[in-house]
């Protein structure tokens, strides 16, 4: 197969695009349509700091170094959650990520979860009671918060993750079968800041898994391939696999599920849920962030913050 742009064998093809194309151009194309999402969803412009979330896989370290490629005022966040059985996925993960930023003169902010709070992920799953998926459902509630915290804290205006189209169609799929009407208008590209909240942004939501897999092998990124331990028989895992198996029959079907999606809603399909899902929130009566309830945030209930300790948005 040839290289639809220079006609010389092509190195990745691309079935629901109906597009092959050869190292130089795909390293190309790749930037390319980031910088086209970027402007399409109005996610940033040239003069905003940007914060990006790292965790040592290939996605967010591809984020990365597109943004910088692109020429964006952009620092990376590592937040250690301390998961290091076996293979010591976190302190590889650091590792990688320490070292990507380190050979490109990049600016890299680390938080040590344990060393912030006392406790890391393993410690707050065996306390936690938040049921199904729950050590996932732990790791995401304290990555959303200490980001929110850093971006706040350190003055960015933007914080982007590395969240791809698979991860979209599978948190949108999860959602519509179970009709959340909370959570289906808050997923979108961009969410907007308010009350405190960071503007969060998602710049790979239209690439697949396996186009950001190419990117970063032919890129020569190092990242870490080991799935993160507590992630293993996740519903997560479990919807990707069933939309994969959607794709391999109708190639492109993922993209259509995720941009059809987009289009409703931007036609009205949630305006009420959108409207309501933007009304004013509490502060934390413990750490001054953002809540929907008038007291704790289920962060600080979670890590048990004595009432006496200052804001950690001082």
């Amino acid at each position: 197969m040839k290289c639809k742009t220079c006609g010389q064998k092509a190195v990745v093809n691309m079935r629901q695009h109906k597009l092959a194309l050869c190292k130089e151009h795909y390293l190309e194309w790749i930037p390319e349509q980031t910088a086209r999402f970027i402007k399409k969803y109005w996610m940033f412009g040239p003069d905003e700091k940007i914060l990006a979330a790292v965790s040592g896989g290939k996605d967010s370290l591809s984020l990365w170094d597109i943004l910088h490629r692109l020429g964006y005022q952009v620092d990376g966040l590592y937040i250690g959650l301390g998961i290091d059985e076996g293979i010591g996925y976190s302190q590889e993960s650091q590792r990688l990520t320490k070292k990507f930023a380190d050979e490109r003169g990049l600016k890299l902010h680390i938080v040590d979860i344990q060393k912030e709070y006392g406790a890391d992920i393993p410690a707050l799953e065996d306390k936690s009671k938040r049921g199904q998926d729950k050590p996932c459902s732990v790791c995401g509630l304290v990555k959303r918060h200490e980001m929110n915290r850093i971006a706040h804290n350190l003055g960015y205006d933007v914080l982007a993750t590395g969240h791809n189209l698979d991860d979209e169609a599978a948190v949108l799929f999860g959602n519509t079968l179970s009709w959340s009407r909370e959570l289906l208008p808050r997923q979108k590209p961009v969410l907007p800041a308010h009350d405190g909240l960071a503007k969060k942004v998602k710049p790979l939501c239209r690439f697949y898994e396996k186009e950001m897999t190419a990117y970063a092998m032919l890129r020569g990124i190092e990242y870490i391939y080991e799935e993160c331990p507590y992630s293993i028989g996740s519903t997560s895992i479990y919807y990707k696999e069933l939309l994969n198996r959607l794709e391999n029959e109708r190639p492109g079907a993922k993209l259509s599920f995720y941009l059809k999606f987009l289009d409703a809603r931007e036609k009205g399909l949630f305006a009420e849920q959108v409207e309501s899902s933007t009304a004013p929130m509490f502060n934390c009566s413990k750490c001054g962030q953002p809540t929907k309830y008038d007291g704790e945030c289920s962060f600080c209930k979670l890590i048990g913050i004595p009432s006496d300790e200052p804001s950690l948005l001082a």
